[in-house]
Order: structure tokens, then C-alpha cells, then sequence
């Protein structure tokens, strides 16, 4: 099944991007998901503007990236959380929490879908985050979770 993405799909590609997938995979998940689009004749024309307006969002300059990469890792970011005893979390960080604590700490306005937590923050204490700023530039942001009062 030929279909065009609508949102970045990991493995798969980014919006825009032309991507032929198994039938079950498109039909069950990708469609329902408004992840993805039939691929017909008169979607070229969503193509070219879907390919525009990732071009606005990306960090399109190396240089800038790698800047904003070093502007990212040397933040002191601090993010309260409700933990019980023995500092275990109430639930979990998600990728929300991190935006919004690193706009707290003086940081950059940085999309969610960007950020990648390698396994579930569950517990207080210092814990690296990914983000992807670039698809060739990745920053490390050491996010300090401290129990809320």
C-alpha cells in the first residue's frame, strides 16, 4: 500500500515522505491515526505543501543546530514531580513535562515529538534526555526530577 505521510513516523520516514507499507500496518494504524494519506494522483499538491511547511519547522542550518544542541546540553533543567516513598513517581515523566521544564529553565521552545526518552523516568534523580534537533545533530539535556512539597 502506497501512502504519504502527514506526521514523522519513526523508521518509517517524515511528512512528505512517499513510504509503501504493508496493507494491515497502513489500514489499522497508520490511516486511522491521521499518521498517513492514500497516495493518489491529486495528493501531489498536499505533498509539495506538507514538504513546505516541514521546511519552516526544521532547524535547516547544521550550524544553528549544532549551536542550539550546545545551548540545550549546558542547561540545568529541574522538574518537580509528586513521589512517595523511596522517590518513586507518582506515574512517569512524559515528553510534555520535559518541554515545559525546559522552557522553564530559560531554554528554547522544543516540539515533544522531538524528544526521545530512552526508558520510562519512574524514579527522583538525574536522567538524560535525547533530543533530536536535527536529523544529523542530537543533544543531550540532563533533566533533574525533585520531589514536589
Amino acid at each position: 500500500m502506497k501512502l504519504i505521510l502527514t506526521q514523522e513516523v519513526a523508521g518509517l520516514g517524515g511528512p512528505g515522505d512517499l513510504v509503501e507499507v504493508a496493507d494491515g500496518y497502513g489500514r489499522n494504524f497508520l490511516l486511522p491515526q491521521a499518521k498517513a494519506m492514500l497516495a493518489t494522483k491529486g495528493a501531489e499538491k498536499q505533498i509539495a505543501a506538507i514538504r513546505r511547511a516541514r521546511e519552516v519547522r526544521d532547524v535547516r542550518d547544521l550550524g544553528s543546530a549544532k549551536a542550539l544542541a550546545s545551548e540545550l546540553g549546558g542547561l540545568a533543567v529541574t522538574l518537580t514531580a509528586r513521589a512517595g516513598e523511596g522517590g518513586r513517581l507518582f506515574g512517569s515523566v512524559t515528553t510534555s513535562d520535559v518541554v515545559d521544564a525546559v522552557t522553564r529553565a530559560g531554554g528554547p521552545k522544543l516540539d515533544k515529538r522531538r524528544i526521545v526518552i530512552a526508558a520510562p523516568i519512574k524514579a527522583l534523580g538525574t536522567h538524560a534526555v535525547t533530543v533530536k534537533v536535527h536529523p544529523e545533530v542530537d543533544a543531550t539535556v540532563s533533566l533533574e526530577v525533585v520531589p514536589q512539597k
